[in-house]
This record gives structure tokens, sequence and C-alpha cells, in this order.
């Protein structure tokens, strides 16, 4: 769960079509027609789906820099009363090709607490997403690799998310929520632990399936119409507490400590595009696995 409040948003790239009205015989007519459904035949199959949604290009972000271009850092709010702290960009680091996002306890407006989230300034459609993190350890928090749109965006509330309570760094949490309701949760194991090392947290979003995975193993999948998003996405990463959320993220324990979840890597790669990095999924993923 992770909504948010209204921020900076970029449009997405627009597609049109041309048409032509000339004077041509019948035969000429159906000619044009069939080479137009026979090319459409021989396309890539990821290619019709991926031109059903509008979307930013794909890229790879390893973090050598922070591209503003890219990113929004919030500052400043929280997402609502659940949450303990307020966003603060200065607990958005960059050092050594690793971004750190950080919770410490630190009076900020009305809250003890601070914390740290970035998001796109663009959005993305069907494709490939992929994150390469590590997190911390605390009851109470989460730290959040996740995509959104809602309606300070104009557009209906849709999420697809990983999500380690970090109350236990050996599960991760992914889900979805559709129109604003809670969709597809399952709570998976993530081998050697969040915490201990950088793990790789992947989806595959499609127009008629979305596939959760970890280091590249299958862990989720949903094919139900009624279960998957439909409205391009920005990307966000997040790290936040809160103590009124214990059902869900346990008990908030202050941790006496800067707690921090780190990033090495984000990439987004549109369907029908070629991989971008040796070990990504859109090298290996194919329409079984």
């Amino acid at each position: 769960m992770n909504a948010v409040p209204n921020t900076t948003a970029a449009a997405a790239n627009g597609m049109s079509r041309a048409h032509s009205n000339g004077p041509a015989s019948l035969w000429l007519s159906l000619a044009g027609a069939l080479l137009a459904v026979a090319a459409a035949f021989v396309a890539a199959p990821h290619s019709a789906h991926a031109q059903d949604m509008q979307s930013a290009p794909s890229f790879v972000d390893n973090f050598s820099n922070f591209d503003r271009s890219r990113w929004y850092v919030s500052d400043g709010w929280s997402n609502g009363a659940h949450q303990n702290c307020i966003w603060s960009k200065d607990l958005v680091r960059l050092s050594d090709g690793v971004l750190s996002l950080s919770f410490e306890k630190r009076k900020f407006k009305d809250r003890e607490f601070a914390c740290a989230e970035i998001q796109t300034k663009q959005r993305y459609g069907y494709g490939v997403y992929e994150a390469r993190m590590k997190t911390d350890s605390g009851s109470g928090l989460n730290a959040a690799f996740f995509t959104y749109i809602g309606p300070q965006d104009k557009k209906p509330w849709d999420e697809i998310d990983f999500e380690v309570l970090t109350k236990d760094p050996s599960k991760v949490q992914v889900n979805s929520y559709i129109q604003g309701k809670p969709k597809n949760g399952k709570l998976v194991d993530v081998e050697g632990g969040a915490d201990k090392g950088f793990n790789d947290y992947g989806f595959v979003w499609e127009k008629d399936r979305l596939r959760w995975y970890v280091n590249g193993k299958l862990v989720n999948e949903v094919t139900n119409p009624d279960e998957l998003p439909t409205n391009p996405q920005k990307i966000f990463f997040s790290l936040w507490g809160s103590d009124k959320l214990t059902n869900w993220m346990g008990a908030f324990a202050d941790p006496g400590r800067k707690v921090t979840m780190q990033v090495k890597r984000i990439a987004f790669t549109a369907l029908g595009q070629p991989c971008q990095f040796p070990e990504s999924l859109a090298c290996t993923i194919t329409n079984s696995n």
C-alpha cells in the first residue's frame, strides 16, 4: 500500500496514425489491407501488447549519478496519518553507485521521524521492471519497490508492489491494487534474506498477465483480466514507518539508529525491446516462465 499525494507528472509519449483517402482501385486497396494484416502477424508477439499502452522509453539506471530529469525526490509531506514520518530529501543519498534511502528519528513538522522516497517523473507501461536492492531490518518499517498511479494524477489507483516488511526480512510481499482494491497478495521467501545482501526483484507486466520474480525465480502470476492494472504508472522506491498498521507491519519500535535501504540498479525494458544488461529478466523471459 503506497498511495501518494500530488507530485509533478510528465506526459507519456503519444502515438498517432495517418490515414490516406486518395483514389485507388478496389484490388489495390484489398492488397494493401492484406499486406498490413500479414505484417501484423509477422511482428513479435510482445510488440502488439506494447502498442496498447503509452509508455516512457526503456532505461537502465546504475546510479553512477542522480538523474534529476528522471527522478523526483519527495520532501516535506507524508502519505497520511498511517505514516509516522515525513519524507525528507536529506535522507536520499548517492555514494559509489549505490542509492540509499533512510529512516531516522528526527523531528520534522508534525512527526518524530523522517523517511525517504523517490519516484520517476514519467509513466511506464507494459514491460519488464527490475530492481537490485538490499533492505535493513526493524519492526514497523516498509522498504518498497513499486509502481503507482492514482487520483492525484487524474487516474484510477493502480499499483504493483514489492514490499519488504522489515520485521521479517526473510520474506517480501508481492501484490497489486486495481481501482484502489488490493489484489494478488502473497508473501514469498527471499533466499538468504533481503537484509543480508543485494537481491533482484522484478515483474513482467503484460496486457493479459502479470508475473513477479525474486532472484530470477517466478513467485507469483496473475492472468485474471479483472486483477490486472490498465494504466501507465510511475516507478517508486520508499522506506517509511507506521505505528498504526501493526497487524501488517508489526509493532513500531524506535530502531535507535538510522535504518537504510540501498539500490544498485533499476531498469525498465518495454515489451518487444532487446534486453539491456546480461542479468536482465528481459534476456531470458519467455511465454512459459
